[in-house]
């Protein structure tokens, strides 16, 4: 799985015109999905989000979690992260996960990430042309791909 995390002051999800989510303080999180991808994925990937400190203490010191500050989390699924552009112009998305695979997977984040975080995540619906803003506090934007855990 491949995230890509920003701490936002807010950000909002709009399919067909709706505004379908909407968050203040709290993450950003875009989410791709390849075959590989296993249910150890989800756990660990949902734990390292809650936790991140990438939130200021009193002190203006990066120390603190979403959980801690109370925050919120929108999910947004995005395949395009398993871009490949090694050859030409026009990039490849043959390491996203099909439909089949990666519906249930992200469900399983889903549901995973909620529990972990104490409260329902906003999320936009899967596969779907969806129009997303994101104001960027820091701005902070953390890239985490589960089979590259540095």
């Amino acid at each position: 799985m491949r995230t890509v995390i920003q701490r936002v002051s807010s950000s909002s999800v709009v399919i067909d015109g709706v505004c379908h989510g909407e968050i203040g303080r709290g993450m950003n999180v875009l989410i791709g999905i390849e075959d590989g991808d296993t249910d150890e994925d989800i756990e660990w990937l949902c734990h390292k989000i809650v936790n991140l400190r990438i939130f200021d203490d009193d002190g203006g010191v990066m120390n603190l979690s979403v959980r801690d500050v109370d925050g919120d989390i929108l999910v947004i699924s995005q395949f395009t992260l398993y871009a490949s552009t090694r050859k030409g112009n026009r990039p490849s998305y043959i390491k996203a996960a099909r439909p089949e695979i990666s519906i249930p997977l992200y469900e399983k984040f889903l549901l995973r990430l909620e529990n972990i975080l104490g409260k329902p995540a906003k999320k936009g619906i899967f596969g779907a042309d969806m129009k997303v803003t994101i104001v960027n506090d820091g701005p902070v934007t953390i890239l985490i791909d589960t089979k590259n855990r540095e």
